[in-house]
């Protein structure tokens, strides 16, 4: 059973900016993979840039009280910065060659390193267009 947002619940405004230039190599990655799996947490690895309204409207829906805590208790969340597309972009491929842009992009895994929603890892490029629980709704259904 998924749960509701409270109607009151809104995302955060302005909607923050949670990306800053910081290069991540593919073994911290790994490492931030292994050490939430270790805590029983499934990773959830957000790709994005704070010039981009979506990756920014999606930091502030799931920063809202509920659905901060729904991910909290059961998953550890890495924003990776990819600026204009020359940082860190060889970790989506990483996650899937074919990827060459479209932010923001979000791989949830299991607890064994498993990304569960690869052939929908691009939903939240329209964050815009989605509402507070549609965005929730599509976390509820992998964690």
């Amino acid at each position: 059973m998924r749960i509701a947002l409270k109607p009151t619940e809104l995302p955060l405004t302005p909607h923050p900016g949670p990306y800053c230039d910081t290069v991540i190599s593919v073994e911290e990655l790994k490492q931030f993979i292994k050490v939430s799996i270790d805590l029983s947490k499934q990773p959830i690895i957000i790709f994005g840039a704070n010039w981009c309204p979506d990756a920014r409207l999606l930091e502030g829906t799931l920063m809202m009280p509920t659905i901060k805590k729904y991910l909290e208790d059961r998953s550890s969340l890495l924003n990776i910065d990819v600026g204009r597309f020359e940082r860190n972009t060889e970790l989506l491929q990483w996650f899937e060659p074919t990827i060459v842009d479209g932010i923001p992009r979000v791989f949830i895994l299991d607890l064994h390193g498993n990304t569960l929603n690869l052939e929908s890892n691009d939903r939240m490029r329209t964050a815009r267009e989605q509402s507070s629980q549609e965005i929730f709704n599509y976390f509820q259904e992998y964690l």
